[in-house]
């Protein structure tokens, strides 16, 4: 049997499990609550969106998100547990319950949502997959890479992205299978490949680590789409009700100017009515998650809205410097936005 078919076998044993459920059978929430803690599989490593500091804790686009669904549901942002997964093991580890949720980079795709059992609760980085070639290499589009070897991260859809791109422009290509990014950048840096390909935030942020940046280019192709976003399993519908309006809670902020500095004020009561249902002043919303008034007032404070968040960890407060681009607002030219909190 193929891992795929192996992780969606796990993955709805466990949804047909918590769906058939007797009253009073555990959920997910339950057991996050019971442990006080909740544990959230990240990137073993990737500047922007989880790394390390020199005292090992944690930060990043991923993790931030992590700390506010935290802060959320247990009320403290550190009340978290971070198990790193590479592309292999993220799907085995939270279709087995080893995470809570999943808010590594990973593409939402038919299959991951279908196949294997999985819930994508929304997207919160539009990506697309791309090339880091040296400069030196002398070419300036992917089309002029016919014969070249790339580094390829096993276990993502970047594999298949990769054959179908070559297969459709008639050329061909010697893979170099590595599992992580940090073995992708020792190969890339040893020379073993012309050129590394996977999201361009990951090439972004490959590139920003190295001693000389300005001698390696990410080529200007885009050769598909790469919707990221957090995913929970199957089941419990209620557990990825909490995770998708917790990330909804933080684009709403943005929209609505809410922020880390001011949530705390707000939730006081404003004269805007979709503020006040989202900070809990007016209606019931948390109640309908069962959590209490002022768990998305919480989320926010934890480490801000979706702006603060991608401007301290990808865009032009951090190394990465990504613009925005179709994960802006709607209303400032992205695609980005939330469903309303009514």
């Amino acid at each position: 049997m193929s891992f795929r078919r192996i992780a969606g076998a796990i993955a709805v044993a466990g949804a047909l499990a918590i769906a058939g459920a007797a009253p009073g059978q555990a959920t997910i929430l339950d057991d996050v609550k019971a442990a006080g803690l909740l544990r959230c599989g990240i990137n073993p490593g990737l500047p922007g969106f989880s790394h390390t500091d020199d005292r090992g804790r944690w930060s990043g686009f991923e993790v931030a998100y992590c700390r506010a669904l935290a802060a959320a549901v247990l009320g403290d942002p550190d009340k978290v547990v971070f198990v790193t997964l590479t592309g292999k093991t993220r799907f085995p580890a939270l279709a087995s319950g080893e995470v809570d949720i999943l808010p590594r980079n990973t593409t939402w795709t038919f299959s991951r949502d279908v196949d294997l059992g999985f819930t994508f609760i929304g997207i919160n980085y539009y990506d697309g997959q791309g090339f880091l070639g040296r400069a030196d290499l002398g070419v300036s589009s992917a089309t002029e890479l016919d014969g070249a070897s790339v580094c390829i991260q096993t276990g993502t859809t970047t594999e298949l992205n990769l054959a179908d791109f070559f297969r459709l422009n008639d050329m061909t290509y010697e893979p170099v299978p590595i599992e992580t990014n940090a073995e992708a950048r020792v190969a890339y840096e040893a020379e073993r490949c012309d050129v590394y390909t996977t999201d361009v935030s990951g090439l972004a942020a490959t590139k920003s680590t190295f001693d000389d940046p300005d001698a390696h280019v990410v080529l200007p192709d885009i050769i598909s789409k790469e919707p990221l976003g957090p995913l929970v399993r199957q089941g419990d519908d209620q557990w990825a009700d909490i995770a998708r309006w917790t990330l909804n809670a933080l684009i709403t902020a943005e929209e609505l100017g809410v922020t880390q500095a001011n949530v705390a004020e707000m939730a006081n009561g404003t004269d805007h009515p979709e503020i006040n249902r989202m900070l809990g002043t007016e209606g019931s919303l948390g109640e309908m998650l069962g959590l209490d008034a002022r768990w998305a007032a919480r989320a926010i404070a934890a480490e801000g809205n979706y702006a603060e968040i991608f401007d301290r960890y990808l865009g032009a407060g951090s190394p990465l410097g990504l613009p925005r681009g179709l994960s802006a607002l709607w209303r400032d030219g992205g695609i980005l936005y939330s469903p309303p909190f009514r």
